[in-house]
């Protein structure tokens, strides 16, 4: 990986003295930062090994103004929140993204992230989103993108496209024909997938996002009430009008395994189900669930089937994604194994195995596509005049080794990669070279 997209929901910029109340220590110093122009110099100080690009994220917008509760901006409000994205495109930001399925980004209404959405228009910016739904209401939650790329006339990303749960995965098809649909009228809507069938999501979102309206700390801390407890598991059990994750796995909590245990007291259950982590506690499968849920632990649902995974890579409009921050195995333990595998394993199971795709597609895929949809135009392609950012790896060799139970293993049969022609794989090794640069939007327009 050369580039990293940095920014859903939430981003590092804006800030204010509440989102950032203290300094936070990125290398040997201790910083901070109000907004993108500020954090990106800091970046640059400190050296990267990768390109960053980024996006500004609404929920992070909204944090800054409204703070964590559930309620619609005053006009003043939102007069606010467009300039914080105004800035942000001023400094170099390449879009608007939202996170609709977590709080607080679930609270905002399609108005106000219209308006969000038209204040990127004149820079060239785009919108990328998370969709409010994902499963039962995903034709629903792509008709809201659709109106706002269309509303702010800019075009549409959508974020690890799926159909989470068993009794949805025939919407996929329903939902590729639909953009195909929307794409043929004129509105430029891409996606991107991740290939794995188990997705990486806070075990706090298996709680319907409400009871978050007024603040994760204040909800979190009812948790060790027992009739709490007791009304809540009644509510996951038997209400799926929401994003139900615990109805997607099949109400079985075998299925939902552990990816980040670092807050919980035991963090060797990292790579156990919840209900084997339940098991090696001695608890009840809810009650470790409860535990699991105030430490917030990341989980790996199996929400999807490989039926879905096919239809996607067989979509020419369809990129390849991660879905992970960056991570370092020296202090990173726990993750989901995408963070270090997902590119190799488009190669080594869906094109030398599967056959779903060729290898040139998968390449375009990871490459020209997703270069051409964040607008950086002098990436993605080997050419004359091009930035120098080149994979040299063996197409019959290359093979992911990351899993849940090891989710930081290296890929192999990657010999060599360059970022901006410097090499920080050689021979297959890891070098000390930091030439990666923050990537600022190309093409910027005055805001008259």
């Amino acid at each position: 990986i050369t580039t990293h997209l940095a920014g859903e929901g939430s981003s590092h910029a804006p800030q204010n003295e509440h989102t950032q109340p203290s300094p936070v220590r990125i290398g040997d110093r201790e910083v901070t930062w109000r907004r993108f122009s500020e954090y990106f110099e800091i970046l640059e100080s400190e050296k990267l090994p990768l390109n960053v690009v980024h996006n500004v994220g609404a929920a992070q917008v909204r944090r800054v103004v409204l703070g964590e509760k559930d309620r619609d901006p005053t006009p003043d409000e939102l007069a606010a929140m467009e300039e914080l994205v105004r800035q942000a495109m001023e400094d170099g930001a390449i879009g608007l993204s939202t996170s609709l399925i977590y709080p607080p980004g679930n609270y905002a209404s399609t108005d106000e992230l219209v308006a969000l959405a038209k204040v990127v228009a004149p820079f060239g910016g785009i919108y990328l989103t998370h969709m409010r739904n994902e499963s039962h209401a995903l034709i629903e939650a792509i008709d809201e993108a659709i109106q706002i790329g269309k509303m702010a006339d800019i075009p549409v990303h959508i974020y690890h496209l799926k159909a989470a749960g068993r009794d949805n995965w025939p919407l996929m098809q329903k939902a590729i024909d639909h953009i195909n649909v929307v794409r043929e009228d004129g509105l430029d809507v891409t996606a991107d997938i991740y290939p794995y069938i188990r997705n990486g999501i806070g075990l706090r979102s298996f709680l319907p996002p409400y009871h978050y309206a007024e603040g994760s700390d204040a909800f979190i801390a009812t948790l060790d009430d027992q009739q709490v407890r007791r009304k809540l598991r009644t509510e996951v059990e038997t209400d799926y009008t929401w994003e139900n994750w615990y109805k997607h796995v099949g109400e079985d909590w075998d299925k939902v395994l552990i990816t980040g245990a670092s807050g919980y007291e035991d963090p060797s259950i990292a790579g156990l189900s919840v209900a084997g982590a339940a098991m090696k506690a001695g608890l009840d499968e809810w009650d470790m669930f409860f535990e699991l849920v105030k430490a917030g632990v990341g989980v790996a649902p199996e929400s999807m089937n490989e039926g879905q995974k096919h239809l996607a890579l067989k979509t020419p409009w369809v990129m390849i994604c991660t879905d992970s921050s960056a991570a370092n195995p020296a202090n990173v333990k726990t993750t989901h194994p995408r963070a270090f595998g997902a590119f190799p394993r488009v190669i080594a199971k869906y094109v030398r195995e599967d056959n779903v795709l060729s290898l040139e597609e998968a390449v375009r895929r990871m490459t020209s596509l997703p270069a051409n949809r964040l607008g950086i135009r002098d990436r993605g392609r080997i050419a004359l005049s091009m930035a120098a950012d080149i994979a040299i790896f063996d197409e019959n060799v290359i093979q992911d080794t990351a899993t849940f139970a090891n989710p930081t293993g290296f890929a192999e049969g990657i010999d060599y990669l360059l970022v901006n022609g410097t090499l920080v794989i050689d021979d297959g090794e890891l070098t000390d070279e930091l030439p990666g640069r923050v990537l600022r939007k190309q093409g910027v327009h005055s805001v008259k």
